[in-house]
C-alpha cells in the first residue's frame, strides 16, 4: 500500500487498518481474559513501526521544503527490500515491548553509518562500533533486574487496588495522600525494569550510539525509553512526559500530532486532546485508559498555561519571551521549581490510578477515596483562567516587563547624563571608559520587552488569552 498509492490518505489509510486490527486483539483481551501469553503488546510496538514507516514513505515522496528537519531525516525516498523491512519489522530486541524505531535508524545500524564519525575500535579491525556498548549494556541489565526486583518485593503492597479495601478510608486524607505518591513511584518501577532490559538489549546490538560527549567517550542514550531522574525530578508536567515513554511519545508527535495540525500552523488544544485520546485507543479499550488520558489532556493544557503566565514571575523581567538560553536561577526561581516537581508528581501520581486499576468501577472509587483533588486543582484552574484569570495574569506580566523596562531606561539615562557631566568637566576624555560606567544591551532588553507586548496584544485581540511562545 506504501509503495502503491501516494497523496495523504495513504498513510492515514495504514494507520486506519493497523490501529483496528490491535483494536480487535485488545477487544478480545477484554472480553474473554486470560493468562495465556498476551500478544498485544507486541503488536503495539508494530502499530507504531508500521504507522511510522508509511508516514516516513509519504515524506519521501515530497518536496524537501515542506517538511521539517525530523521528517528530513527520516524520510523514505525508495522503498527497500522486503528482507529489509522484515528486518526492520521483527528487530528481536524491541519486537515485544520496544523501543520503537524508525527505518532510516535500523538502516543505519545494518549499513554502519550510525558510526560514521566514531573511527575503528582497533588499528586491525574494520568495525566501527565505538567501544563501551558491552558496559553501558550490562548496566542497564543490573538497573532493569533490580527494578524488577523492587517491584516484587513492594508492588503488592503499594497497589492502587488497596483504595477498594476497608482500611483504607478508615485512614485519613493526608495518609492517602502520602501513600498515593509512594504507590505511584513503585508502580513505575516495573516500567523502568522492562524498558531498561530491552534497551541493553538494543544497545548490545550496536544501537542506541549518540555521538561523542565532550570528553571524547561514546553515548549510548538514543535507544532510551525513559529517564528516570527527569522523571522522578521534573520541575513540570512537559518534562515528566517528555522523559516518559520517549519513542511512544515520539511517535505521537510525528505520526498524530503534526500531522492533524493545519499546514503552517502550531497544533492547538484540540489537536493534543486528539493525540491524548489516540494514545488511550493504542493503549486498549479498557475505561481506566481513557479516564487517565482525557485528564492528561487537561493537565497538559493547564500546566502549558502555568508557564505562560505564572512562571514569568519568577524569571528576569526582561526576558525575551523566546530565549532558550536562561540565567541562574534565583533563590525564588529554585522554590518554584521545587513546588513544582511536588505538584506535577502529585498530579501525575493522582492521574495513573484508572490506567493501573483499568475497570470503571475501581477507577471512580480510587478517585472518590482521593476526593477528585487532581481535578479540581486543573479544571479549576482552566476554569478560572477561561473567566478572565488568564487576561488578568497577562496584564501583570505585561506591565512587570514595561516597569522593568522604565527602571532600566532611567539606568541608562542617568549613566548618560553622569558621563555628559565628567566631559563636560574634564575628568575624562571621550576615549575613555569613564571608569565604572557601562551601557549595558538596553536595545535587545527593550526588543524582548516589546516581543512580549506584541504576543499579549495579539492574544488578548484573539479572545482574551496571549499567544503562546
Amino acid at each position: 500500500m506504501a509503495g502503491r498509492y501516494r497523496g495523504r490518505q495513504m498513510p492515514w489509510t495504514v494507520f486506519g487498518v493497523v490501529m483496528g486490527h490491535l483494536l480487535i486483539s485488545h477487544w478480545i483481551r477484554y472480553m474473554w481474559p486470560s493468562d495465556a501469553v498476551e500478544i498485544s503488546g507486541s503488536q503495539m510496538v508494530l502499530t507504531m513501526k508500521l504507522t511510522t514507516f508509511a508516514w516516513n514513505v509519504y515524506d519521501g515522496q515530497q518536496e524537501l521544503e515542506s517538511l521539517d528537519e525530523s521528517q528530513k531525516e527520516t524520510r523514505i525516498p525508495k522503498l527497500p527490500s522486503l528482507l529489509e523491512f522484515f528486518g526492520y519489522v521483527f528487530y528481536f530486541p524491541a519486537f515485544l515491548i520496544g523501543p520503537s524505531l524508525t527505518f532510516t535508524e535500523y538502516m543505519a545500524l545494518i549499513d554502519e553509518t550510525l558510526y560514521k564519525d566514531a573511527a575503528p575500535a582497533s588499528p586491525n579491525s574494520s568495525k566501527r562500533v565505538p567501544i563501551g556498548r558491552k558496559r553501558v549494556a550490562y548496566q542497564k541489565l543490573v538497573f532493569g533486574i533490580g527494578c524488577i526486583g523492587a517491584f516484587a518485593l513492594y508492588g503488592g503492597k503499594f497497589s492502587y487496588t488497596v483504595t477498594a479495601e476497608d482500611w483504607w478510608m478508615q485512614k485519613p486524607f493526608w495518609y492517602r495522600f502520602l501513600y498515593t505518591q509512594i504507590m505511584g513511584v513503585v508502580q513505575r518501577v516495573r516500567y523502568y525494569g522492562a524498558w531498561s532490559l530491552t534497551e541493553g538489549g538494543c544497545i548490545f546490538t550496536g544501537l542506541g550510539f549518540n555521538g561523542f560527549d565532550k570528553d571524547g567517550s561514546a553515548l549510548w542514550d538514543k535507544a532510551a525509553n525513559i529517564n528516570v531522574w527527569n522523571i522522578e525530578f521534573a520541575p513540570n508536567v512537559k518534562v515528566l512526559l517528555d522523559n516518559w515513554n520517549i519513542n511512544t511519545n515520539t511517535w505521537l508527535r510525528n505520526s498524530v500530532y503534526k500531522r492533524l495540525a493545519p499546514p503552517g500552523k502550531k497544533p492547538g488544544a484540540l489537536v493534543t486532546m486528539y493525540t491524548f485520546m489516540t494514545s488511550a485507543i493504542w493503549h486498549g479499550i479498557y475505561p481506566g485508559y481513557y479516564l487517565t488520558f482525557f485528564l492528561g489532556g487537561l493537565i497538559s493544557s493547564a500546566a502549558r498555561q502555568v508557564r505562560t503566565y505564572i512562571r514569568p514571575f519568577f524569571l528576569p523581567a526582561l526576558l525575551p519571551p523566546k530565549s532558550k538560553v536562561l540565567p541562574p536561577p534565583t533563590l525564588v526561581k529554585q522554590v518554584y521549581d521545587v513546588l513544582g516537581t511536588v505538584a506535577c508528581l502529585a498530579i501525575i501520581n493522582y492521574m495513573v490510578a484508572p490506567f493501573m486499576l483499568l475497570e470503571l468501577r475501581p477507577c471512580i472509587t480510587a478517585w472518590n477515596t482521593l476526593y477528585w483533588y487532581g481535578h479540581v486543582i486543573v479544571i479549576g484552574w482552566l476554569i478560572w483562567g477561561q473567566a478572565g484569570g488568564f487576561r488578568w495574569l497577562g496584564k501583570l506580566v505585561k506591565a512587570r516587563a514595561e516597569k522593568a523596562a522604565s527602571k532600566e531606561a532611567m539606568r541608562v539615562h542617568m549613566e548618560m547624563e553622569e558621563r555628559e557631566k565628567r566631559l563636560a568637566s574634564g575628568m575624562m576624555t571621550p576615549g575613555s571608559s569613564g571608569g565604572t560606567l557601562s551601557i549595558p544591551p538596553f536595545d535587545v532588553a527593550m526588543k524582548g520587552m516589546e516581543e512580549a507586548g506584541d504576543a499579549l496584544k495579539l492574544g488578548l485581540a484573539r479572545g482574551g488569552h496571549p499567544k503562546k511562545t
